[in-house]
């Protein structure tokens, strides 16, 4: 899949994070983008959407649910492909949310420290 047609629901509650975040996706050409900054808005997002989203990249740490929940849920409904988590959590924290994830099989690429890089991004776009 090209980024030119790749489809993300981008989910982070803090306003400077999303746009940044929103900014440096644009960037390195990734144009088809909806943001939200909650869970309850990305599922809003994902319900009206026609078919499901390519990537959710989603903060792990959201008021009114944790990153890897809406990602468990999402996948459950069927409204997402993969999933990748943003976070400023430390990288143990990271891989034990990881761990969890691979234990339930959720389509989870990996979790990216913030603020977001390219070549980790399209690193994780290339995974299986």
């Amino acid at each position: 899949m090209t980024k030119d047609n790749l489809r993300i629901l981008l989910v982070e509650d803090h306003p400077f994070q999303l746009k940044a975040t929103q900014y440096l996706l644009e960037s390195f050409g990734f144009y088809r983008l909806i943001t939200t900054d909650s869970a309850h808005g990305a599922l809003q997002e994902m319900l009206s959407a026609e078919q499901p989203f390519d990537i959710l990249l989603c903060d792990q740490c959201l008021p009114d649910m944790l990153g890897i929940d809406l990602v468990k849920l999402a996948s459950q409904l069927g409204m997402i492909r993969k999933a990748i988590l943003l976070s400023s959590l430390t990288s143990a924290e990271l891989d034990g949310i990881e761990s969890t994830a691979n234990i339930h099989d959720l389509p989870l690429l990996g979790y990216l420290i913030k603020p977001l890089k390219q070549s980790e991004f399209t690193h994780l776009l290339t995974l299986p």
